[in-house]
């Protein structure tokens, strides 16, 4: 069933579709909800109980702050690279969506990294911790290549020498962050011209030094909440550094007595 513009302004008790800002269309067995793409404007939108599979026509309603689509038929969570712009979004509900896959805890992770502003995910509140360990531990949520494609403009030079490019690297690790984090890309004039393209062996050492770059550059854009999630990740990786030390060491002092004796 298509959701139509008769059926949101009834519901919405509306005059036009800009002015709609909650909709409730829970168990109308939509899978078409074309409609969206205009309605900007929506902040509440709840679709649970419906057949939709894809989440594309939402990409602009960017003032969404509370979604509920639980019980859809969302096959992916690659979905929701849509729901990255909207910066707004607090409230998600994705629970019974083949998305959601058997591991409840896999799937909890991958959904806050993907969208580490969420306060509340299927009806349970998210806490720093939790983001703090959805950034070490929760899977990257792919986008389709195409949107990669057009997000990372080459200017021109061909694909071979954009991928020796290092001030390419530099801009391909800071914008897949700033795409987990619901932010736009830069473009590549954002960037300062680095050394001479790499050679073979030197790559790992660039790409590593730029993902450092990348960081950097977002810092710059986040707000103090988002900077305490940051700081709680970056404790918790330090806290496994210095246990993989202390094990190290603990491993050479055996050694040593055993060579002793």
């Amino acid at each position: 069933m298509k959701l139509t513009q008769k059926l949101v302004l009834a519901k919405a008790k509306a005059s036009d579709l800009e002015s709609v800002k909650k909709l409730n269309c829970w168990g109308c067995n939509l899978t078409d909800i074309s409609i969206f793409s205009q309605m900007v404007n929506i902040e509440v939108l709840a679709l649970s109980a419906n057949s939709i599979s894809s989440l594309s026509p939402m990409a602009g309603c960017l003032s969404l702050c509370e979604l509920y689509l639980r019980k859809n038929m969302i096959p992916s969570l690659s979905e929701l690279c849509h729901l990255r712009p909207m910066t707004r979004l607090r409230v998600l509900c994705l629970a019974e969506n083949p998305c959601c896959g058997t591991d409840p805890n896999r799937y909890r992770l991958s959904v806050l990294r993907c969208l580490p502003r969420l306060q509340k995910l299927d009806n349970q509140v998210v806490t720093e911790e939790e983001l703090a360990m959805a950034l070490v531990e929760g899977e990257a949520v792919t986008t389709p290549p195409e949107s990669l494609k057009n997000q990372l403009p080459s200017n021109g030079l061909p694909d071979a020498d954009v991928e020796n490019d290092p001030q390419y690297y530099n801009m391909k690790e800071t914008n897949k962050i700033r795409e987990e984090l619901g932010m736009k890309p830069l473009r590549r004039e954002k960037f300062s011209s680095l050394s001479s393209p790499s050679t073979r062996e030197t790559k790992p050492l660039l790409r590593k030094s730029h993902t450092l770059d990348a960081v950097l550059l977002l810092l710059r854009d986040l707000d103090e909440e988002e900077l305490q999630v940051v700081h709680i990740a970056a404790q918790n990786r330090l806290q496994t550094f210095t246990v993989d030390s202390e094990t190290f060491d603990s491993l050479q002092t055996v050694k040593s007595v055993e060579m002793q004796q």
